[in-house]
Formats: structure tokens, C-alpha cells, sequence
């Protein structure tokens, strides 16, 4: 069984935590499970996951997907809304990554019932 830790940082096996959601045996439950999980998706270089996860009306051709980056820590500042019973929220997060750190608030969107990432706010 592999027990190699999630890069998103929950402390659960990737398998059991983001791997879940990549190979589509589970979807994300609240805002924040789905930034953990795309943050996760650009440590793996899962381009398709990034996509499928993209909302719609925002979703670039390709993710942008850097395979020489490594991502080495994700830190979750603040969350606005995002929960179970909820349409729309937003994740502040630093990703620290060989080289620097990205720095952004995300807006996720619900569509068809599935958490997705509509874009960066700032």
C-alpha cells in the first residue's frame, strides 16, 4: 500500500486524500478540499485534474503545468464560505514551491453540483 504523504498537507497518504479526488473515486466536498486537491494536482503534474477542475466560463486550454517546479508546502491563510451547503467561496492560500511562493485568493464555484476553481481574485 503506498503511504506516501499528500503534498497538500493534511498529514493523510496521498491515496487517501487527494489521490481520491484525481482518479475521480470521490469529489471535493467544500472550497478548500478542491484548492488542497489542485494544489496537490500541480505538485503530481496532473494537468487533466486541473482542468476537470476549472470552471467553464474560465478555463484556459492548458493549466501551465511546470514539470522541473517542486512544490514544497501549501499554507491555507483564510477561507470565506466554501462549505458543504454553500455555491461559492474563496481560499487564500500561499503555495511555496523551489524558488518562490504564489500568493493568491481563488473564487470556486459550484457547477452541476461539483466544487470548481473560477479564478484568482488577487
Amino acid at each position: 500500500m503506498n503511504t506516501k504523504l499528500c503534498p497538500c498537507g493534511t498529514g493523510q497518504s496521498y491515496v487517501d486524500c487527494c489521490g481520491a479526488l484525481h482518479s475521480g473515486a470521490r469529489t471535493a466536498a467544500t472550497a478548500e478540499q478542491l484548492m488542497r486537491s489542485r494544489y496537490s494536482a500541480f505538485a503530481v503534474s496532473d494537468e487533466d485534474y486541473l482542468l476537470r477542475t476549472w470552471a467553464a466560463k474560465h478555463r484556459p486550454a492548458s493549466a501551465g503545468i511546470d514539470s522541473s517546479d517542486r512544490w514544497l508546502k501549501l499554507e491555507i491563510v483564510a477561507t470565506e464560505n466554501g462549505g458543504l451547503l454553500q455555491s461559492e467561496g474563496v481560499v487564500e492560500f500561499r503555495a511555496h514551491y523551489v524558488g518562490g511562493v504564489v500568493h493568491e485568493r481563488s473564487k470556486f464555484v459550484r457547477e452541476n453540483g461539483q466544487w470548481m476553481y473560477a479564478e484568482a481574485l488577487s
